[in-house]
């Protein structure tokens, strides 16, 4: 799941990719939100919170929003400067080794959960949350070449409802009938998503309540052994065990 890369991906290896990480973000987003009153990948309505709040002088809350869409941009941004230190150094395994990151920094995370009390651990757990959830939809967003996001559906219910018209059009023969194939791998796609998104919030909730902050480290175990496998798989799968220079994307 975290070795290929764009068009050497299969549907069934985004789905798989798509359904594991979303439920991993589910759990941790509705748990936060559980937890403390606050999303952590949400950021279209961090972002109109934070204008709620700027709109009514209220400077203090207001900076807290804008912290947390700028913690969710720093992980996107981290992400993707050591995946492209990695590609350029050809390490086959850079995607699960960031994926590992975000495993180890999940651990240290919910060590704060758990041991830090008082107001200071609203924050830190909000803020660290958001910054992993960028650093997660970024390495999924480079490695599926945009075709997989895991931690918000908002543009995933948009293309559901773009390919559910589409091929409503190619029933009614207004469309080509040979896209219908490709639409309906994405509708398959998107709407797994969702779903595993779904069940993986309703299911953090439920072991928050139970565990408290050891949820972050079921999530991190989750992630680690995904991370490892595909380690695993680089060092021992037949090919090439470093990307080419023409793999490497114009813009790195």
């Amino acid at each position: 799941m975290l070795v290929q890369q764009g068009a050497l991906r299969s549907d069934a290896i985004d789905r798989q990719l798509a359904c594991t990480l979303a439920g991993v973000a589910g759990a941790l987003n509705a748990s936060a939100f559980y937890s403390v009153g606050f999303f952590s990948a949400n950021m279209t309505g961090n972002v109109s919170s934070l204008s709620d709040h700027l709109a009514l002088g209220e400077w203090h809350s207001g900076l807290f929003y804008f912290t947390i869409v700028l913690a969710f941009i720093l992980g996107a941004m981290l992400s993707t400067l050591s995946i492209n230190i990695g590609r350029r150094r050809g390490a086959r395994g850079i995607y699960a080794l960031t994926i590992l990151l975000e495993a180890s920094l999940l651990v240290v995370l919910g060590g704060a959960d758990l041991w830090i009390r008082g107001d200071f651990r609203i924050p830190v757990v909000v803020l660290g949350l958001s910054f992993l959830m960028g650093l997660q939809n970024a390495v999924v967003t480079r490695i599926s070449d945009a075709r997989v996001r895991t931690t918000h559906v908002s543009g995933m219910a948009t293309d559901i409802g773009i390919e559910l018209g589409m091929l409503i059009d190619i029933a009614f023969g207004l469309e080509p009938d040979v896209e219908a194939g490709p639409i309906r791998a994405r509708l398959r796609l998107h709407a797994e998503t969702i779903l595993a998104f779904l069940v993986g919030g309703t299911i953090g909730v439920l072991l928050y309540r139970s565990l408290g902050g050891y949820l972050l480290w079921i999530a991190a175990a989750i992630l680690a052994l995904m991370a490892g496998a595909a380690l695993a798989r680089t060092r021992s799968s037949p090919g090439k065990d470093r990307f080419e220079e023409t793999d490497l994307p114009n813009d790195l």
